[in-house]
């Protein structure tokens, strides 16, 4: 098994909450981790249908049966919301502290009813796919960044050798036939799997839904829904702007990211790492996969992500910024493998604006060393887990 930096919190948020959760894409790990951590509670999957069948009908009864002295795992949560009440007021009488660990993909239906049910009663940790951290201690990390652009990081890609262009096709196509019926009515899967392409194509762009609209042929209302499906589901996430002491001059238009560039590559038509040596995304698709594994390091925490980005309507940006208490982190994602000048205008400008140290300041870069100048830090790819 891939030893998963979340672990620790989890094991710690066991030992608070009487129910605990788990959450994330599809085949990120969730499963595999929370068996390893709880090797004695009782494991269901509410995808089998007899076991989903039963939550169903007589939630009372489905507890009671599978009540033992050390817990739950509810796989798939989200196919059965309904039985969060019960576990509310079950976990109410019991007083047990991680007693039920709930793992599900679908962040939207769980939230919804998490917020309605089990607030104050609820940890909620999300894991996505591995970090370039846990790959890196596994030393299972790709040789190079086109490569880890290209591959991915899923587990399944590593522990079962499966390859990019197998695994991706199936699972763009499992997510589109199953959760997106699940989720939303959808009547033409062909227009939908269109719109999944052109998120794609505008991977590092600032979103405009009338555009991405228009260019599938849906309306801004209809592709609003789509993209906030996306959202929920863990495919893209949209990256904020940070505006606050700032004038009206600042673009408040978010970013649209990737939370894995493997399915970005294959909704591209990328089928091998060599293509994206000259792919014009190549700079979209590295701060994706940049920004992505710094979100990675603040859920393994347990933390929500206080990340952004900066963009005035001169053209000047900052390509993501960590909000601290009492300080901002501005980064540059370059990805170039020899440094220039050139890299460091965005962060010159910022600092002089801001009256920032440029000793807080960051370059991630596609190279391998890391070195420090007088106006910031450069970092490698590689070592992006040092600026956290």
């Amino acid at each position: 098994m891939i030893k998963r930096d979340v672990e620790k919190k989890l094991k710690y948020l066991a030992t608070k909450f009487p129910v605990v959760a788990v959450l994330g894409p599809r085949q990120s790990g969730k499963t595999t981790l929370v068996q390893d951590v709880f090797k004695k509670h009782t494991y269901l999957s509410l995808e089998d249908l007899d076991v989903r069948g039963l939550a169903e009908s007589d939630p009372r009864r489905f507890l009671e049966d599978y009540e033992n002295k050390h817990g739950i795992i509810l796989d798939e949560i989200q196919n059965v919301p309904s039985l969060l009440s019960y576990i509310q007021t079950y976990v109410d009488k019991q007083k047990k502290e991680g007693y039920f660990v709930l793992i599900g993909s679908q962040n939207f239906l769980i939230n919804q009813a998490i917020t309605q049910t089990l607030a104050g009663r609820i940890a909620i940790l999300t894991l996505l796919p591995l970090s370039i951290n846990e790959m890196k201690k596994e030393k299972i990390i790709p040789a190079n960044i086109r490569a880890a652009l290209f591959k991915g990081c899923y587990p399944r890609l590593y522990d079962k050798k499966v390859k990019p262009t197998d695994l991706y096709q199936y699972y763009i196509r499992t997510y589109i036939e199953r959760d997106v019926r699940q989720i939303i009515n959808v009547t033409n899967l062909t227009t939908f799997k269109n719109f999944l392409k052109l998120c794609a194509g505008r991977i590092g762009q600032l979103l405009n839904i009338s555009s991405l609209g228009n260019d599938c042929g849906i309306s801004a209302v209809t592709a609003k829904a789509w993209l906030s499906l996306l959202e929920e589901s863990y495919i893209v996430f949209l990256l904020q702007p940070y505006y606050k002491n700032f004038s009206k001059r600042i673009v408040k238009s978010p970013k649209i990211y990737f939370y894995d560039t493997g399915i970005a590559c294959s909704l591209l038509g990328i089928d091998s790492y060599a293509q994206l040596t000259t792919h014009y995304l190549r700079g979209g698709l590295f701060e994706s996969y940049i920004i992505s594994d710094l979100m990675k390091q603040f859920y393994n925490q347990g933390k929500m992500p206080p990340l952004h980005f900066w963009r005035d309507k001169h053209g000047h940006e900052i390509d993501c910024i960590i909000e601290k208490a009492d300080t901002l982190i501005p980064i540059e994602i370059k990805a170039g493998k020899t440094v220039s000048q050139d890299y460091f205008k965005g962060l010159d400008y910022w600092n002089s604006l801001t009256n920032s140290n440029p000793k807080n300041s960051y370059v991630v870069y596609a190279g391998k060393t890391n070195h420090k100048r007088a106006n910031g830090n450069i970092v490698s790819w590689r070592s992006v887990t040092e600026i956290i």
